[in-house]
């Protein structure tokens, strides 16, 4: 009898300690697994706060990644090195010899130094190069809000990320066939950098225009301004630029 309550003793003992042992195990899966989980949305915090920093923080120190295009606008004034009047001047730069348009010369570094694709926006009815004569053609184009139209098209336009556009200040706004460019094109999704050469008046207003053009595209606001007596020797300038854009090569 008494090894019979002895036994019976025993086998409860022994229930119980496997009750208690399956109840141990439980509760340590459970620890295992509430952690990863509490580890994987840590992680996912620490993924998205250095990205959300970097967007609002320095982009300029950030390399940029995607396929870059420089479309530009020029109009120098003539062709001759040799014996130029003011206006001639002011609108060149003579680079080993050869007569270069201002935004012309600046689209030629950025391109050199980013590796870039480019282009150059001419319209089928060429610009006069007499001053004066230019200076007429486009006044009547800025006062009827012309579309000059472009002759040649920009072939895969899709398979760039980012657009360099450059033109010269002319009276306060871009020239015309700017607008022309930007109406014919759609470049949403891209990200635009601008540049401008003038007498001057640096940008004007004209940043502000482009991102009214494009609303669906990311206008860079610190793009690049160079007076037209400066050019000839901002070709550091630009490749400091660039750097600090992120787009150097």
């Amino acid at each position: 009898m008494k090894k019979r309550i002895f036994s019976l003793l025993i086998s409860g003992l022994l229930v119980l300690g496997l009750a208690a042992c399956g109840t141990a195990q439980e509760s340590t899966t459970k620890e295992n697994t509430e952690p990863q989980t509490s580890s994987t949305a840590k992680t996912e915090q620490s993924t998205e706060s250095p990205n959300a920093e970097s967007s609002a923080g320095t982009d300029s120190e950030q390399a940029v990644d995607g396929k870059s295009l420089v479309v530009y606008f020029s109009m120098p004034e003539t062709t001759n090195p040799e014996n130029m009047n003011a206006e001639e001047e002011y609108s060149t730069v003579v680079i080993d010899g050869e007569v270069l348009g201002n935004t012309q010369y600046v689209a030629y570094v950025i391109q050199e130094n980013t590796g870039a694709d480019i282009f150059r926006i001419e319209p089928v009815t060429p610009y006069p190069m007499d001053h004066a004569e230019l200076e007429e053609v486009a006044t009547e184009e800025k006062r009827n809000n012309a579309m000059p139209e472009i002759a040649a098209e920009v072939e895969n336009l899709e398979q760039y990320d980012t657009v360099f556009l450059g033109y010269p200040n002319w009276y306060a706004d871009m020239p015309r066939i700017i607008y022309s460019f930007l109406e014919q094109y759609d470049l949403s999704g891209k990200t635009i950098v601008p540049f401008v050469t003038s007498g001057g008046s640096g940008f004007s207003n004209t940043v502000q225009t482009i991102a009214e053009q494009e609303p669906d595209a990311v206008v860079v606001t610190d793009g690049l301004s160079i007076s037209r007596t400066a050019v000839q020797d901002a070709e550091q300038e630009i490749i400091q630029w660039v750097n600090e854009l992120g787009y150097s090569n």
